[in-house]
């Protein structure tokens, strides 16, 4: 093959690839699109905006009454030199969306916190938009002390009844999920008020 043939196929296989995006986050991909970690009355918490949609699968799903969780896991560590990193924050936190078709009403929440909401997609926005979200005291944490941390969200098919579990490790539409996501932060010096 002579080396114009191979220039060529480099520049022809160049722009079929380039268009679909390869290496590349497609727009409907769910990612993470901002993470503040936030001091509030002595504690950190997160702030941070999620983008998903659901697929038509799943809305169906929704609105015929089945419940969707959706969590939330969240790593915080610290780097040491002589061990393996300290992981000082590691948990979840995890919504309910469900309609009731008898009272015709989406309710969602976190825990024993339900909502009630007008709609599925103002039910997504209370996932999308995490806000207050209390992780540690800051006492436990380190001054000047670079902090590393990682935030996900998925469909977490494991709290679904048995049938839906099975349908979902089957099908692709129940593999919602974005990829972890890193962030980074240091907590200031406390300033003496004199």
């Amino acid at each position: 093959m002579s080396m114009i043939s191979r220039l060529f196929c480099a520049f022809l296989l160049l722009f079929l690839l380039v268009p679909l995006g390869i290496g590349q986050a497609y727009a409907g991909d769910p990612h993470v699109t901002r993470i503040d970690p936030v001091i509030r009355d002595g504690k950190l918490e997160i702030d941070a905006e999620i983008d998903v949609q659901l697929n038509d699968q799943l809305r169906d799903a929704a609105e015929r009454g089945l419940p969707l969780y959706f969590t939330a896991d969240l790593v915080i560590s610290r780097a040491r030199w002589w061990w393996f990193d300290e992981t000082v924050v590691d948990t979840s936190r995890t919504w309910r969306v469900i309609y009731n078709a008898l009272t015709r009403q989406w309710r969602v929440g976190t825990d024993a916190l339900n909502l009630p909401v007008s709609s599925l997609d103002e039910a997504m926005d209370m996932v999308r938009h995490i806000r207050n979200w209390p992780l540690i005291a800051v006492s436990e944490l380190d001054a000047e002390v670079p902090y590393r941390g990682q935030l996900r969200l998925r469909l977490d098919t494991s709290q679904l009844a048995r049938p839906f579990q099975v349908n979902a490790l089957n099908s692709s539409s129940w593999s919602l999920g974005t990829p972890w996501t890193d962030f980074s932060f240091s907590v200031a010096e406390p300033q003496d008020p004199s």
